[in-house]
């Protein structure tokens, strides 16, 4: 991967040095100020933005992010796409390369290599509270996938029946309990329909495999095990230590299914939408009540006050509780790979989840754990996501105010059950996230300003935030 974001780099700065290459260059140059009465900073300000703002009680963060497209040949079927966003935080103490990646396209076909940001799933991505699969609330995995990135048409079915998908693998990096593991990751969705209501219905798969650590048995990673990770099949990968024991999946595997419905006008699109998470197949049954369940509205008048409405109701509270408890499913939990679904600190699913980095904010008895350490001091210490037992009502609007300002509310309660295992959510503690931001488009051609103010209150945290961005945007001559 080094030697791919070199190469990215270099890209980069020959496509700006070349005038024309710079067809639809877009540069953005900003700087963002944050503070908190707390040691950290309220959720809605520091999840679901990438990994990008660093969670302690005031910081600078500086950015610059450069993104071109060229288009090759006639017409717009062929396409190059690449970007640069690096980060300085931590009171200038750390620079970070939140993106290097660069896409070839043939119409809806996209072969991708890098870092590089993405959501998986259909609810909405400016409003959602994170997906149940991949939300957008940690740093980017670096990763090489082929996609389809839109839905086509399946041949013989006059445009009434499209798919969708992509297949992926990632480095999960050294920071992590099992490290230089790798990701596996595919999706695949049908869509019904090509008039104004249309039914859709996919599924996610996820599996960090492979890696290892010196003390502990070695890890398989063949092609033959990679297999048996992409084909989600029972078999030995190295960690199976007593006969007594039947093999299971090799590495970590946890999923969505989702379904939908789609129903649009001239004026309106209204979505509704349900995600069903799982770790392993006992996970896919019908008494599985657990979901993210949520309706978008979208305005498509020109210049409406209201621009998108979400609700969301997220229920994870079950955990196949219809299996003997030393059977259960631990939602972002494993028992071989004790990081569990998460990148570079932060949740790589749900923010709403918490885990040890997050919970030692907010609870003095807990440590994150040091993935260098020796594993008895952290195997059987207990799961590194400490709350994922959670029921929830979660509602976003974006809006503008007037021509140059925009809008974004969201308003978030939460009663947190833990796990089945941790005394600190016994009884259930409630919780209140809520977030305020407004930009402002000043009258100087790409500088914009942007106010948050974060407020936290409940049984887990309270806490008030604000935040106060700048922006200046440069572009190329294609919009």
């Amino acid at each position: 991967m080094k030697c791919l974001l070199q190469t990215i780099s270099f890209i980069l700065l020959f496509s700006c040095a070349q005038a024309q290459f710079a067809d639809s260059l877009d540069i953005r140059v900003g700087t963002q100020g944050m503070v908190a009465t707390a040691d950290y900073q309220p959720l809605w300000l520091v999840s679901n933005r990438f990994g990008t703002i660093s969670d302690r009680k005031s910081d600078l963060s500086s950015y610059i992010r450069i993104r071109n497209r060229h288009v090759l040949g006639q017409g717009e079927n062929f396409q190059l796409r690449y970007g640069l966003s690096l980060y300085n935080n931590n009171r200038f103490g750390d620079v970070l390369l939140q993106e290097g990646y660069i896409k070839a396209a043939f119409k809806k076909l996209e072969l991708r290599a890098g870092r590089y940001e993405e959501i998986i799933g259909e609810m909405d991505k400016d409003l959602s509270s994170g997906s149940l699969g991949l939300s957008g609330n940690a740093m980017p995995v670096p990763k090489i996938s082929i996609a389809l990135t839109d839905y086509v048409d399946i041949p013989f079915t006059n445009g009434w029946v499209q798919f969708k998908g992509q297949f992926g693998h990632g480095w999960m990096g050294k920071r992590q309990y099992i490290r230089n593991a790798f990701l596996h990751e595919k999706t695949i969705y049908l869509r019904i329909g090509k008039n104004r209501l249309k039914l859709f219905g996919g599924l996610q798969h996820y599996a960090v495999w492979g890696g290892n650590r010196k003390d502990l048995p070695n890890i398989k990673a063949d092609f033959s095990d990679y297999l048996n990770v992409v084909f989600a099949k029972e078999a030995d990968d190295g960690t199976v230590i007593s006969d007594e024991i039947l093999p299971n999946r090799p590495g970590d595997h946890r999923g969505v299914l989702e379904g939908g419905i789609d129903w649009e006008n001239d004026n309106m699109h209204l979505r509704l939408f349900n995600q069903t998470p799982f770790e392993t197949g006992q996970g896919i049954d019908l008494r599985n009540i657990d979901r993210l369940l949520g309706i978008v509205y979208t305005n498509k008048k020109e210049n409406a006050i209201l621009q998108k409405l979400t609700g969301e109701f997220i229920y994870t509270k079950q955990m196949n509780d219809f299996f003997h408890i030393q059977y259960r499913e631990s939602y972002y939990n494993n028992g071989i790979y004790l990081t569990g679904w998460e990148y570079q600190d932060r949740i790589a699913g749900t923010p709403l989840f918490i885990n040890r980095q997050r919970g030692s904010k907010y609870f003095e008895s807990i440590r994150p754990f040091d993935w260098d350490a020796p594993k008895d001091s952290i195997s059987g210490k207990g799961w590194n996501i400490l709350n994922n037992r959670v029921t929830g009502l979660h509602l976003g609007a974006m809006y503008n105010i007037g021509l140059s300002l925009a809008g974004k509310t969201f308003l978030t309660w939460t009663k947190n059950h833990g796990t089945y295992h941790n005394g600190l959510f016994d009884p259930a503690r409630t919780q209140w996230y809520t977030l305020q931001q407004v930009s402002y488009r000043t009258p100087v051609n790409g500088l914009s300003l942007t106010g948050s103010v974060g407020l936290d209150w409940g049984e887990i945290s309270d806490n008030t935030g604000f935040m106060l961005g700048v922006q200046w945007q440069f572009s190329g001559a294609r919009p």
